[in-house]
């Protein structure tokens, strides 16, 4: 067949992943109606934060306690991404996604009308596993859309998720205030079971599991992440670089709080929740950096995002200045940060799910998992930084981190993946 060039990159028609895979085409409703389904399953997670006072008050119990329940869903979380994110190759999608839906609007509804704070615990735990509709969507939607708009997709869903995180909050604490903090589940209950009747007939012909499903076995697929990153230098790359960023990232969120409500500020720990706004900007630029993906590639994009870290961690650093300067400083550079890392992560997810058509799912386990664990370490490190040194610690521990995604991406060009013969 003729090969043909795109964004720079040549491709055989036809090619792996050219194509959308056999089943309902993704057209903007229904990609819109996953972008929702995104917001949803990572607004579950969010929402029990801003109910642990009242939790506390009424079931008689100190707040640390009551903050078990968070501690549950986002146990359950990392529970359900290893469990039952793989099955996500082995069983059709349409039937996978609604069960999940139901089981967590389920739990969601047990939390609501538990009587005591074990049994609270309980549901929150199951919310949080079966909460994991977001990353089965993505390898979901992959496999629906051309190659040249998987970008575009992607970038659409990733706004419903951080949609659904910075609304997740206010949602929760306005309600809780108003009506006590068991509405917020029940409503969420309601939609969640509204939503999942609503999938099961917009996803009616959806494509099918993955050809040879049926012959992977469970223990299989929970084997086969670590696996995938010895066998796959790409997805290495792309776990490395979101790592790194994502690192930084955690540091400079988990350091604010200290910054903010220290001598140079003074402010109360709102202030940190009314910063974390800015990064609802992000909603709007991700589509837009999908869209660059489907026409430049992973690598340009992520070039361009670890300058915007470096970038970013200069412009953090005046946040040593304090007053109206230093938070103009923090306001920007927290924005572009969430940019970088938002729209590095469009990239990457491209990159990644281009890889095997029948694997989607376990590598996006594999991707997330190294994600989160980079997370963490930039957490950690972003506490003994800003103890030792202070905020320039945590800057200077940014502008390190973003060297790596730098290093991964110069002067490389990646051809796209041939098709198996």
């Amino acid at each position: 067949m003729t090969p043909r060039t795109r964004g720079g990159r040549t491709a055989p028609a036809g090619g792996a992943g050219d194509a959308p895979a056999a089943g309902t085409p993704l057209g903007r409703r229904l990609t819109l109606l996953l972008a929702l389904t995104c917001a949803f399953a990572v607004g579950n997670l969010y929402f029990p934060q801003a109910l642990t006072p009242l939790v506390a008050a009424d079931l008689g119990v100190a707040a640390d306690t009551a903050s078990a329940t968070v501690t549950a869903t986002q146990a359950g979380y990392t529970a359900g991404m290893f469990l039952l994110v793989p099955l996500g190759d082995r069983l059709a999608y349409r039937p996978f996604l609604v069960v999940l839906l139901v089981l967590t609007g389920g739990g969601l509804l047990a939390a609501g009308c538990a009587p005591t704070l074990p049994l609270l615990v309980a549901a929150s735990a199951l919310v949080g596993f079966t909460t994991v509709a977001a990353q089965v969507i993505g390898p979901m939607a992959a496999g629906l859309v051309p190659a040249d708009r998987r970008g575009a997709v992607l970038g659409t869903l990733l706004s419903g998720s951080i949609g659904g995180m910075l609304l997740a909050r206010a949602f929760g604490g306005t309600l809780g205030e108003a009506a006590g903090w068991r509405a917020p589940y029940l409503v969420a209950a309601a939609l969640v079971l509204a939503l999942a009747l609503v999938l099961a007939r917009a996803l009616r012909t959806t494509a099918p599991a993955p050809p040879g499903a049926a012959d992977r076995s469970y223990p299989s697929l929970l084997a086969e992440a670590p696996r995938l990153l010895r066998a796959e230098p790409d997805l290495r790359r792309s776990a490395l670089q979101q790592a790194a960023v994502f690192g930084g990232f955690s540091a400079v969120w988990t350091c604010l709080a200290l910054l903010l409500t220290g001598p140079a500020y003074g402010l109360g720990a709102p202030a940190v929740g009314l910063l974390a706004l800015v990064g609802g900007a992000t909603m709007l630029c991700t589509p837009f950096a999908g869209r660059l993906v489907d026409r430049h590639g992973p690598d340009p994009v992520n070039r361009v995002c670890a300058l915007g870290v470096l970038l970013a961690a200069a412009v953090l650093a005046a946040g040593v200045l304090g007053g109206a300067p230093g938070l103009i400083a923090l306001f920007a550079g927290t924005l572009l940060l969430d940019i970088a890392l938002q729209a590095g992560s469009v990239a990457n997810q491209a990159r990644v799910y281009a890889l095997r058509d029948d694997a989607r799912s376990r590598l996006n386990t594999a991707y997330m998992s190294c994600a989160y664990l980079g997370g963490t370490l930039g957490s950690w490190l972003g506490t003994r930084a800003y103890a030792l040194t202070g905020w320039w610690g945590v800057c200077a521990l940014v502008a390190l981190l973003a060297l790596l995604p730098l290093a991964l991406t110069r002067g490389r060009a990646v051809p796209a993946r041939q098709p198996p013969h």
